[in-house]
């Protein structure tokens, strides 16, 4: 269960105890809010997925002797930076 709490100064237990706090008197900030989380979770789905697609692409490709260790270093590595790159969109 999600805890929400309005907070305007000072209650550190209160920041301590909730999942969200928002800072202001704006209840308007809650969709906001919503709309982020939903954003950020598209992110993380990509990231995982294209994560996974990648793996099981380099293990068919070694399993038929295409490819070596190497190239799945490499694959491993390069999807490792393309998610982080692509979690840079979490902050625009």
């Amino acid at each position: 269960m999600l805890e929400l709490q309005w907070v305007e100064f000072g209650q550190d237990s209160a920041i301590e105890a909730s999942d969200v706090v928002l800072m202001t008197d704006e209840p308007s900030k809650i969709f906001e809010l919503i709309k982020l989380s939903k954003k950020n979770m598209k992110i993380v789905r990509e990231n995982i997925f294209f994560a996974i697609f990648v793996k099981i692409l380099v293990l068919i490709l070694s399993a038929l002797g295409i490819t070596d260790m190497w190239l799945a270093v490499f694959a491993d590595v390069g999807v490792s930076i393309i998610a982080i790159i692509n979690s840079l969109r979490m902050l625009g």
